[in-house]
């Protein structure tokens, strides 16, 4: 037993070599359940390198940021246009601009295979970006 451990204390010393390390615990079987479980792989056995996934998921993460600041450029327009700084063709040209983009949008995701849900990637305990 290690000294003023308390009781149930248990050393577990390697019988592999000194480079091994001394490892002390009290709960030898959650240490022993730890130690046996499988690992498992950090990255996949394969990775698919297809031509067509790489220039899609290449599509997918430049129209995801195009998406993003497509979405800023027209929440700070219509702030400017709620302000009344923008003169009437101003804000005719920045309505035809943003129509513009969308049906651009719309058909560079045709092309891909990519819905507007596929751009709206999961940021975790954030949230979706859009």
């Amino acid at each position: 037993m290690g000294k003023g451990l308390g009781e149930g204390y248990v050393r577990i010393n390697t019988i592999i070599g000194e480079s091994m390390p001394h490892i002390e615990t009290d709960t030898p079987d959650i240490f022993s359940r730890i130690i046996s479980q499988e690992k498992k792989p950090v990255l996949p056995n394969h990775i698919n390198i297809d031509p067509a996934d790489v220039s899609k998921g290449l599509a997918k993460l430049v129209l995801t940021v195009v998406e993003l600041l497509r979405e800023l450029l027209e929440r700070q327009a219509i702030r400017r246009i709620d302000s009344g700084t923008l003169t009437r063709k101003e804000i005719n040209n920045l309505g035809t601009t943003f129509m513009k983009l969308a049906e651009k949008m719309e058909e560079l995701k045709s092309q891909f295979g990519l819905k507007s849900e596929d751009l709206n990637i999961d940021l975790g305990p954030i949230g979706k970006l859009l």
